[in-house]
């Protein structure tokens, strides 16, 4: 069906006019260092007995799945440990659901949920989604957080949600719990603690936390260090009433019953799927000394990527890389690059190609 009919002839909600879909550029390029996935996918053995799973559930594909997913919440819960049970633990389609399900539950009309930034770029978009307020805070200088910084910003902006990610997406940069603690202990809003990249730090966890503060929730993710990103899921640690909370604006049967499978696999898998976080981490502290080096201003970072530049013309610098075949990412502040870690030989096309490039970037650098 063709013709003259545009987007501006439906009847789009007013905050939508002019906005474009979310999403990091998908190309077919040899390095691909834009969306800090894990570049190591699961051995053929795990392949195999992910494929077997999904056959399994085919068999019953005319049944809907079990909406609950209370087994692969158990099997989360076992993982985390802190002494979660599977009360304490959510499970939805990638952490994107998760945090457009708390929105829907704690944000909408007429409330506000706080970030502090730069930070993730989806934020405002799960904010606007559900029709809830977003509003920001510029981090420290050096892209930090303290308690007194947060807890300011909660007295300005009155709001019902506050999201806390550590380590930061797009920086790098972690919040210590002292801060999450002292901040929790002071507010009655519901604090988000985003922990997609948590397996890539050396720092704890707010997990820790939970069972002081029943309004605290930490967020994670199987599509980094679980090497999941395909799979879509994500899932939340919180008190049970945050769980059933999320449970009343669930959408029926949410979770597939093949996405389940696939899940629960992977953390029976957990010791060979996570064994390379931390050659990844390396990675990415490998590059942050190596442009340090040469002169590029770095922002330190706790988990699989860095932010670097500062560069008069960001694209510019960007398209040379992807002339090259190598693709990172637009993101963070102005002036800044974000790649993420890859395999030995991807993150020396990332360093050659700066290397052949670094002449035309003469003088663009403190």
């Amino acid at each position: 069906m063709t013709g003259d009919f545009t987007l501006a002839d439906l009847p789009l909600r007013a905050d939508l006019v002019g906005a474009e879909p979310y999403g990091a550029p998908q190309l077919v390029v040899p390095v691909v260092l834009n969306v800090n996935e894990n570049p190591y996918p699961p051995s053929e053995a795990v392949r195999r007995e992910m494929a077997e799973a999904v056959v399994a559930t085919a068999g019953s594909l005319n049944r809907y799945p079990e909406r609950e997913a209370l087994a692969l919440r158990k099997d989360l819960a076992a993982y985390l440990g802190h002494g979660l049970r599977p009360e304490n633990i959510w499970a939805a389609n990638g952490s994107n659901e998760i945090m457009s399900q708390l929105l829907t539950a704690f944000g909408g009309p007429g409330r506000k949920v706080l970030a502090f930034t730069p930070t993730y770029s989806m934020y405002p978009e799960y904010a606007r989604n559900t029709c809830t307020s977003y509003v920001t805070v510029p981090r420290r200088p050096d892209h930090t957080l303290d308690a007194r910084l947060v807890l300011d910003a909660i007295a300005e902006h009155d709001p019902t949600v506050v999201l806390v990610t550590t380590p930061n997406n797009p920086t790098g940069t972690s919040t210590g719990l002292d801060v999450i603690e002292e901040v929790a202990a002071n507010t009655d809003a519901v604090i988000v603690v985003d922990e997609a990249y948590q397996e890539f730090s050396q720092g704890p966890s707010a997990l820790e936390l939970l069972p002081r503060f029943p309004r605290l929730v930490v967020s994670r993710t199987m599509s980094k260090a679980f090497a999941l990103a395909g799979g879509r899921v994500g899932y939340l640690a919180a008190h049970p009433a945050v769980v059933d909370a999320c449970r009343i604006v669930r959408l029926p049967y949410h979770l597939s019953a093949q996405t389940q499978a696939v899940a629960r696999v992977a953390l029976r898998h957990g010791d060979e799927l996570l064994a390379r976080v931390d050659e990844l981490a390396a990675e990415a502290r490998g590059l942050q000394q190596w442009l340090r080096e040469r002169g590029y201003d770095v922002v330190p970072s706790d988990a699989n990527f860095v932010l670097f530049g500062r560069f008069p013309d960001r694209h510019r610098v960007w398209q040379q890389l992807l002339d090259r075949g190598v693709l990172i990412r637009e993101t963070g502040p102005e002036g800044y690059l974000r790649a993420s870690a890859g395999t030995p030989d991807e993150m020396a096309a990332l360093r050659d190609a700066l290397t052949d490039i670094a002449p035309t970037l003469e003088g663009t650098k403190p």
